[in-house]
């Protein structure tokens, strides 16, 4: 499930950075789109409320599917606490032993 979600992912952080690049800038010298009038199907101004339309859905998507990642990744892991990590303080503390000098012989 970690691996479908995280492919859909891929798919919409492609397609989000493709459609922003495709978008014209506010001075219009940036845009992979053009800046003249095509003889296409919708205006440049339907075209722009299309682009930001997708924008901000694939965004939307891109959150919810970053959100969901994280709680399946915060599933997955087991809970621990500071406590089960840190030896116990009678564990901890070793006897001191004074080193021994060899005799001189």
């Amino acid at each position: 499930m970690e691996t479908v979600l995280l492919v859909i992912h891929l798919l919409i952080a492609i397609a989000l950075v493709a459609v922003v690049l495709v978008q014209r800038s506010e001075g219009g010298a940036l845009g992979i789109g053009g800046g003249g009038a095509g003889g296409g199907m919708m205006s440049a101004r339907g075209a722009a409320n299309l682009l930001t339309r997708t924008t901000a859905i694939l965004a939307a998507a891109f959150f919810i599917s970053s959100i969901g990642l994280a709680i399946l990744a915060n599933q997955t892991r087991e809970p621990s606490s500071v406590l089960d990590v840190v030896p116990a303080a009678t564990d901890a503390v070793e006897e001191i032993t004074t080193p021994q000098v060899p005799d001189s012989q």
